[in-house]
């Protein structure tokens, strides 16, 4: 049986928007898109995808309402300060798949449910390709029933988990992120002692693979490091955003981070020295800069 068809509106068209707004409508699904710079959702129209002015115009009529905004500042200006929320029809749902703080995603959940409307946290990993193919993990946050009603739009886009209360999809995605940045520094950080003590540093990598020291990692950003190629698909300032909130999230739960604050300066450093449009693997100029290497 084909699942029934629902009025979906996506807020923000960016790197990520742009794929799950098409996924979405190649799953049968009526779209409705708005981005801050119009032209940028253009290209959509000539799918059937509808394309609108102002955010409170998308969401109008809408069953289920994507988030992908910059952060956590720009979803509350969205919703609450241009009139998204107050735009929505009574009981629709918000999936805000943006990767915001856990303490702002509560706050939203909060402030919607005083309005009638329903909320979850559902940030993802995986990237463009993910997005693009359909394969996205995705981390939600919120009740039971609203992350049951959300699993039309989930999926067109991938693997969802239902991790917890509000805001604990964000908590997902920032130990996801704190994973990558602490992992992509062990790689770098392995192969460049390698190197340095004279190993060929593509066969290093080649002989550890399939050992305990795989990973997707190593595989993937790892050979970005031997090719020097850092063209960006996740920036630095994005790592080192990601491990600012994990930190700031850790402080406000009273819990001890070391490991993720010695990796937050070390992405601080290479923001500061020029690094931050580089993809995060880009960790390695860093760390080879610092051992005078090339």
């Amino acid at each position: 049986m084909t699942p029934p068809s629902l009025r979906i509106a996506v807020l923000g068209i960016g790197n990520m928007g742009d794929p799950i707004a098409r996924r979405l409508h190649q799953a049968g699904h009526q779209v409705h898109v708005w981005n801050r710079t119009r032209a940028k959702a253009e290209p959509l129209a000539a799918l059937g995808i509808a394309v609108h002015t102002t955010a409170a115009e998308a969401v109008q009529g809408a069953d289920r309402v994507v988030s992908l905004l910059e952060n956590g500042t720009v979803v509350e200006q969205v919703l609450f300060e241009r009139g998204a929320a107050q735009a929505m029809r009574p009981g629709a749902l918000l999936i805000d798949m943006a990767s915001i703080q856990p303490r702002e995603a509560r706050d939203h959940a909060a402030r919607l449910d005083e309005m009638g409307l329903s909320h979850v946290d559902a940030p993802v990993s995986g990237g463009t390709v993910g997005a693009e193919n359909g394969t996205l993990a995705i981390m939600a946050g919120g009740r039971p029933e609203d992350f049951a009603r959300a699993q039309p739009v989930f999926a067109a886009l991938g693997r969802a988990t239902h991790v917890g209360p509000h805001g604990s999809g964000q908590l997902a995605k920032l130990a996801n992120q704190m994973i990558v940045g602490i992992t992509i520094g062990a790689v770098a950080e392995a192969l460049l002692f390698a190197a340095k003590g004279g190993a060929d540093m593509a066969k290093v990598r080649e002989a550890i693979q399939g050992g305990f020291a795989d990973s997707r990692i190593l595989q993937l950003h790892g050979q970005r490091m031997v090719e020097r190629d850092f063209a960006p698909k996740g920036r630095m300032a994005v790592q080192l955003k990601d491990m600012r909130n994990a930190l700031a999230t850790a402080q406000e739960i009273g819990f001890d981070a070391p490991v993720t604050a010695l990796f937050e300066a070390l992405y601080a450093d290479g923001v500061e020295h020029g690094l931050g449009e580089l993809d995060h693997s880009g960790l390695f100029v860093e760390l080879a800069s610092r051992n005078a290497m090339q």
